[in-house]
């Protein structure tokens, strides 16, 4: 561990860490990693970790994964919903919750704090998709796939609208690929009355957050 200072020239600079890692992971990273107006650690290793574990992995992994099944087993539409299980309603509850918790953490400006509520919301969503196995349900239970499938791709849509401010790229492809009109990514739309629309066509799905791959001798 070194403090970093010119005097010792050890210094990163942002420009070298935008090329290398891409402009939208660095501003995610140094938002997650290092509170806000705070010192905080900085390593390549760490920045790798959250660039292919919470970008690539958890989010990126779950919206390509839902997506996928929705363009294969619905029509490529946004499905249709049954009624709403316990499981379901706590997850969308917990997406739904995440605006107020979001802006009580930007109003003292501790952005880490929110991103952290945002990948708990994550979290919560892979392992609903786990549980739910929604593969399983297309032979034993379509209907109830259709169910947990709209389930996600609503949570996934509220997830895309609240990381805006921090990636708007990546979250501007994400709602594209949920055929969210662009009249319809405010933080208004995260009310009641906004959900996704069945039937809505959707493109075929594409990956968001590329993994990285250090090349040899880095760390």
């Amino acid at each position: 561990w070194q403090k970093m200072s010119k005097s010792l020239g050890n210094v990163v600079a942002p420009r070298e860490l935008v090329e290398t890692y891409g402009l939208e992971q660095t501003r995610y990273f140094l938002l997650r990693e290092v509170p806000f107006g705070n010192d905080g650690d900085f390593s390549r290793r760490a920045m790798v970790h959250r660039i292919n574990g919470d970008l690539a992995n958890d989010y990126g992994n779950l919206v390509q994964r839902v997506l996928s099944m929705i363009q294969k087993n619905c029509g490529a539409a946004v499905p249709e919903p049954g009624p709403f299980t316990e499981s379901d309603q706590r997850l969308l509850g917990a997406a739904q919750a995440l605006l107020e918790t979001c802006r009580r953490e930007i109003e003292v400006q501790a952005f880490h704090r929110m991103l952290e509520a945002i990948w708990a919301v994550i979290g919560d969503a892979n392992r609903y998709v786990d549980e739910q196995a929604p593969w399983a349900l297309r032979k034993t239970d379509p209907a109830r796939m259709n169910t947990v499938l709209y389930v996600l791709a609503e949570t996934i849509r509220h997830l895309a609208l609240l990381t805006q401010p921090v990636m708007p790229q990546a979250s501007a492809r994400i709602l594209d690929l949920l055929g969210v009109p662009a009249d319809a990514r405010s933080f208004a739309a995260l009310r009641p009355g906004h959900a996704l629309k069945p039937g809505t066509p959707l493109p075929p799905p594409q990956g968001v957050f590329p993994r990285h791959v250090e090349a040899e001798g880095t760390s």
